[in-house]
């Protein structure tokens, strides 16, 4: 199937129209698509591999846009080879990815001879499996209405994600914040929430802050951002939290304390398309990091069950 060329900047802007539309419309691609499509989660390669980066946000945002229920994204070539067939007329959306090459140059400075990797934004064509006919049946989401999952099914994975990380936590007040000078989390007591569900969900936002402490990840945005920095990081935060919702099958929503910067955020994407970029791979690299707690935690205790096991044994 013949594709359209597009500079890196075209993508790039193509990416973040569509997260501007949404957001005008009220609807952070990271916060919805979970809870109102036919399988929430992430979306997913054709092997069940996750996206991860602005490739989430993007087809959550387009999916959503366009109504489609499956989690499943695949080239052209990916479904032909399932035995399914894109149909005439869909029109594919762009996965994105970032290469490089080497270049030496002579140093301005010195005059010596130095190697230099220059990154650059690709993509690929992907189609949702709602644009595919007859891809096996578990690519497809099921027509049967979802079953509502009840709280306390969720609370065990709740407790563990949130024990295994070792955020200072504290209860009290009407406000729910990190505050980096003392380095710990404030959130309202739980009775304050309308359900536990929804305290988690405003817990991951503030747990995504704490990530980015000077003593964990170092999260700064310099210049490039100036004093719409604070701004940009409420941006990671919120898609942050959207991923670790995602993961934790929890309802993410905008909250009103941070609703506020949404003007915000749109400005900065209409002033720097490769930001919304930037902002995804912050929140992911924050999730990647606060799930890591939560397996390094079930290695340990898989671990101490095997200890009598094997004390038996001898």
């Amino acid at each position: 199937m013949p594709v359209s060329r597009k500079s890196s900047r075209d993508v790039a802007a193509e990416i973040t129209d569509l997260i501007i539309r949404k957001l005008e419309e009220g609807v952070p691609p990271w916060s919805r698509p979970w809870r109102c499509s036919g399988a929430g989660g992430r979306p997913l390669r054709h092997c069940g591999t996750p996206y991860t980066g602005i490739n989430t946000l993007y087809l959550w945002a387009l999916g959503d846009a366009q109504g489609y229920r499956s989690r499943f994204w695949m080239t052209y070539r990916q479904a032909e080879a399932l035995g399914g067939n894109v149909r005439r007329g869909e029109t594919g959306a762009i996965s994105v990815y970032y290469s490089s090459f080497k270049k030496r140059e002579e140093h301005p400075e010195t005059g010596k001879e130095v190697e230099k990797n220059i990154r650059f934004l690709r993509h690929y064509i992907v189609f949702n499996a709602d644009q595919i006919d007859a891809l096996p049946a578990y690519f497809y989401a099921p027509e049967e209405p979802e079953i509502p999952v009840a709280p306390s099914t969720r609370q065990a994975a709740m407790d563990a994600f949130f024990t295994a990380i070792p955020a200072d936590v504290r209860h009290g007040g009407n406000q729910a914040y990190f505050t980096p000078t003392f380095d710990h989390i404030q959130m309202p007591n739980r009775t304050s929430f309308r359900s536990m569900d929804h305290y988690a969900s405003t817990r991951c936002h503030e747990t995504v802050h704490w990530s980015g402490h000077p003593a964990r990840l170092a999260r700064t945005f310099g210049k490039r951002f100036g004093d719409k920095a604070y701004a940009f990081e409420e941006l990671v935060a919120e898609i942050g939290a959207g991923l670790c919702c995602a993961d934790l099958d929890l309802p993410n929503v905008l909250h009103d304390s941070h609703a506020s910067y949404v003007g915000h955020w749109l400005e900065i994407l209409r002033g720097d398309k490769t930001a919304i970029i930037h902002a995804a791979a912050k929140a992911e690299q924050a999730f990647v990091y606060l799930k890591s707690f939560v397996s390094a935690d079930a290695n340990a205790a898989s671990c101490d069950e095997a200890e009598p096991a094997l004390a038996h044994a001898a």
